[in-house]
């Protein structure tokens, strides 16, 4: 613990931050010229939203409402617009195709196959297991196999 004539310089300074927490600045009422010409635009109505929404009702479905006509245009603009997607990735060569197949489309054929108990021969069966083990086993083994850091963690940004 220390005492009021050891204090340094930062214990000042966070003392006089937790003092001043939670106050807020008073400000003049009186807006000088600068503040005329933004006062002046923040009271000013906003944009009439564009004329393809308001000419597409007829005139006693029309919105009259200002703070209705600005709420809209504020949620219009802050909508969010997703970029478009990438495309689909390709696999490099056919084998890397048929083992992402397997893994993807052996289990799907196996539970429709189950789910709907459809018959199908043993064989078949085994052929999709193959099928799926396979093709995880071959897309581990053509992984790279590229040295890392011994502190990495594999997280990257």
């Amino acid at each position: 613990m220390s005492r009021p004539e050891d204090e340094s310089r930062t214990e000042l300074a966070w003392r006089e931050i937790v003092e001043n927490y939670g106050e807020r600045p008073v400000l003049d009422d009186a807006p000088t010229s600068s503040g005329e010409s933004a006062t002046a635009a923040e009271d000013a109505p906003p944009a009439a939203p564009s004329a393809s929404s308001s000419t597409d009702l007829p005139e006693h479905l029309r919105d009259d409402d200002e703070v209705e006509r600005r709420e809209q245009a504020i949620a219009e603009s802050e909508r969010f617009k997703p970029p478009p997607a990438p495309p689909f990735p390709v696999p490099r060569t056919w084998e890397r195709g048929l083992a992402w197949a397997g893994i993807f489309v052996a289990p799907v054929i196996a539970l429709v196959i189950g789910l709907l108990s459809i018959y199908v021969h043993p064989l078949v069966g085994w052929a999709l297991v193959g099928w799926f083990v396979g093709g995880f086993a071959y897309l581990v083994f053509v992984m790279p196999k590229a040295p890392r850091d011994p502190w990495d963690d594999g997280s990257r940004i």
